[in-house]
């Protein structure tokens, strides 16, 4: 399985391009997509579906594009549903006014938080919350490695100060189900370079804080 990053946007969001020979996953296409595109035709693949980890306006900014180029679904958690709709929700209109909103049509299927399988590519979707209500992180164990969206970062965690947003909750879904992977697992964020989970375990000075203060 290869993993292709595309930072994208404004403000460097990773889009994921998972593939397996000529199948591949798109999680996270937040602007850009003649980008996106350009490397799906390039290697000669073809997209199943779009996984959102959240929908905070920079990683959705391209998911109608997408969606529209390869007609394929469009998967986020149920907390968020309206949020691609809503610009006050994905918080494009907090950043950037009604001028710079973004506004996608609603996902196509929410995901059930569990097992999956998409074509070729078998998975887990766990519920990440803290950084935004829906946030999940998508699991390959097989392949050892963790999309984390904006839940756990490269020493660093997602913001919390956000409507919606809790330390408490971001805290808990980094420790109860990040940090029982084992430690070889690749993590890939939604923003900076990627890292392991061993790495942030044993370094990352923000949860190296709160297990201090236990």
């Amino acid at each position: 399985m290869k993993v292709k990053t595309l930072s994208l946007g404004p403000i460097g969001t990773n889009c994921y391009i998972v593939s397996k020979q000529d199948q591949c996953l798109i999680f996270d296409p937040g602007a850009q997509p003649e980008v996106i595109i350009q490397y799906v035709s390039e290697n000669n693949l073809n997209p199943l579906a779009i996984l959102l980890t959240h929908a905070h306006f920079d990683h959705i900014g391209a998911v109608d594009a997408i969606r529209k180029e390869y007609d394929i679904g469009v998967y986020l958690h149920e907390a968020e549903h309206d949020w691609l709709e809503k610009p006050e929700l994905n918080r494009s209109v907090l950043f950037f006014g009604e001028a710079g909103a973004v506004r996608t049509a609603k996902p196509d299927k929410l995901i059930n938080i569990g097992p999956y399988e998409i074509g070729s590519f078998t998975f887990e979707a766990v519920h990440t919350p803290g950084h935004s209500p829906g946030s999940v992180s998508f699991i390959f164990h097989d392949e050892s490695v963790v999309i984390s969206g904006d839940t756990l970062f490269n020493q660093g965690i997602g913001r919390t100060d956000l409507p919606e947003g809790s330390f408490t909750l971001l805290m808990q879904s980094i420790f109860n189900q990040l940090y029982t992977l084992a430690d070889h697992f690749v993590v890939y964020p939604g923003h900076g370079p990627s890292t392991t989970i061993g790495s942030e375990k044993y370094s990352n000075p923000f949860t190296i804080q709160v297990n201090q203060g236990k």
